[in-house]
């Protein structure tokens, strides 16, 4: 599990292709590895993935499989990601429940300053417009976030959020462009109300 609470800003430095997916190599950053071993779990951009090497410097490798390459956006190429360990019990939970697995992809309509912040519009796929709510708690790209407002459009679902400096400022989401595919992750809680309301429907 996760919190949505992005801890640093690697970087992707090499993508090698193997049967089945890529294996790439990160430059954790800022990241704190003094209590990461292999096998351990790493949201990269709100993907969780698995250290399979450690090697020195501050850097990692993780497998990526096809399957996985072809449900997310971000983990095919040299760039940078948000970072965030796997929460361990205490930890404070400043975001919300994440399980770091990717529900869709989203395309990002605009990205358009309002004062000193930012208003991200983003198109999510139809499929995930019933999980998306007012107010509610989304992640884009590992990050936790609120929607402003939600509008249903022909090809999906529109919702906004509003980024502050600082959130601009300590992810990736500072670099984003229109155009850009972003992974989605809808709330949890909202995942199991769909499951007991279609039973009870039933």
């Amino acid at each position: 599990m996760f919190t949505g609470i992005i801890q640093a800003i690697g970087q992707i430095e090499a993508v090698t292709p193997f049967d089945g997916g890529v294996r790439l190599t990160i430059d954790a950053g800022d990241l704190d590895l003094s209590n990461v071993g292999l096998g351990d779990s790493i949201a990269h951009n709100g993907a969780c993935m698995t250290v399979v090497e450690q090697i020195p410097s501050g850097k990692y490798l993780i497998d990526v499989s096809n399957e996985s390459l072809r449900c997310t956006a971000g983990l095919d190429a040299i760039g940078t990601v948000n970072l965030e360990k796997a929460m361990r019990l205490g930890d404070m939970l400043g975001g919300h429940l994440v399980s770091g697995h990717v529900d869709g992809v989203g395309l990002v309509r605009s990205f358009d300053s309002v004062g000193d912040n930012r208003e991200l519009i983003i198109l999510a796929p139809a499929s995930l417009a019933k999980y998306l709510a007012v107010k509610g708690s989304v992640v884009v790209n590992g990050v936790s976030l609120t929607t402003n407002w939600i509008r249903d459009v022909s090809d999906g679902c529109e919702f906004s959020i509003n980024l502050i400096p600082h959130t601009l400022s300590v992810t990736t989401l500072g670099a984003i462009e229109p155009g850009q595919r972003v992974n989605l992750e809808i709330d949890l809680i909202a995942r199991y109300v769909e499951r007991m309301v279609s039973l009870e429907s039933k």
